[in-house]
């Protein structure tokens, strides 16, 4: 099964309250639910919504590891969107990589960011 994403800033990821589980962005707690992207997602919810953005963190999670809390719902452009109703735990977790960028200021995703 292909791998899911869920795109934060090194600053939330870091947070203290975030040290047994990831709890989520601001938008995150006020939607009620974590955010996350498929691969194929990924590019479109970058330039979205961290075009501006410094040090954004790509976190990569086996979505069967998610179980019921995770639900596909429709969203830009009625396309369905992976969302997590619970915080993620970082046993979940796969890997965490920096969203680095090209020499024109585009985001370059890890290679391996296949699931």
């Amino acid at each position: 099964m292909s791998l899911i994403f869920k795109i934060c800033l090194m600053a939330d990821w870091k947070k203290p309250e975030h040290i047994h589980e990831y709890q989520g962005s601001p938008k995150d707690r006020a939607d009620g639910f974590l955010h996350f992207s498929t691969e194929e997602q990924l590019p479109g919810t970058l330039v979205k919504y961290y075009g501006d953005a410094d040090e954004v963190l790509l976190v990569a999670v086996n979505p069967a590891a998610l179980g019921p809390a995770l639900k596909y719902e429709p969203s830009r452009d009625g396309k369905l969107f992976p969302h997590l109703y619970a915080p993620l735990s970082y046993e979940h977790v796969k890997w965490v990589k920096l969203v680095s960028r090209d020499e024109a200021g585009r985001f370059a995703l890890p290679l391996d960011a296949h699931g």
